[in-house]
């Protein structure tokens, strides 16, 4: 693969990895969203099955009330019979086949009331299961990719500073090689002044004892003594 097929791929894949990370974002504010919507759904949901759980007692209320009235028009035809007004018990008789009619049908409500109020109650505990998982999936996948950048970052960070130490390091090394090589340049410079002025015979020379102000000194006073 050539350096420029390369280069190509490596920006298709920042470019693709970036387009991963704001749609990975925007996924997770459409998530935020979803479950704000799912618990308003939910609160108005709790708020239907506190009506319909009001309906159903206020059908068994009226189903026992029902049953009562249902009691006392049989004890009033029982107490007509007993006394020979027949016109009257069966007039009794008829009420209780009314009553006990509008007791069934309000015993029909009871039943729909209690089958919704039941089916309703599993759904609500679930949907609100499923929530709570959600919800801690949700906060488990933000603390993550917290947690991740935090460690990107410092990750950066120490590759930074350990770039940064190596061309730190780099630096002195070369400081520490013109500094060397200045002095070098300085020793060289010393030694050629030192050939051209005649200094440098000089020194070997006295080295060597063969010149020097000692060596003259001797050879005066032996002329002086010759003399003598």
């Amino acid at each position: 693969m050539s350096v420029w097929k390369r280069l190509v791929s490596a920006v298709k894949g920042g470019v693709n990895e970036a387009a991963e990370s704001v749609a990975d974002s925007q996924a997770l504010r459409i998530l935020d969203q979803e479950i704000r919507e799912a618990k308003t759904e939910l609160r108005n949901s709790d708020h239907s099955l506190t009506q319909i759980m009001a309906k159903r007692k206020l059908a068994q209320q009226k189903v026992a009330s029902l049953q009562g009235s249902i009691s006392e028009y049989e004890s009033h035809a029982a107490a007509a019979s007993s006394k020979g007004d027949q016109a009257l018990a069966l007039d009794c008789a008829r009420k209780v086949v009314d009553i006990r009619g509008q007791m069934e049908s309000e015993q029909q409500y009871v039943d729909q009331f209690t089958h919704s109020e039941t089916t309703l109650r599993t759904n609500i505990s679930q949907a609100k299961s499923n929530l709570r998982r959600m919800e801690q999936q949700v906060d488990m996948v933000k603390a993550t990719e917290s947690v991740q950048k935090a460690q990107a970052a410092v990750s950066s960070r120490h590759l930074g500073a350990n770039g940064k130490m190596k061309t730190a390091a780099e630096s002195l090394s070369r400081i520490q090689d013109r500094q060397k090589q200045r002095q070098a340049e300085m020793e060289a410079a010393s030694e050629l002044a030192a050939d051209e002025s005649g200094d440098e015979l000089a020194n070997r020379l006295k080295s060597a004892g063969i010149s020097g102000s000692n060596s003259s000194a001797d050879d005066e006073l032996a002329r002086i003594l010759g003399k003598k």
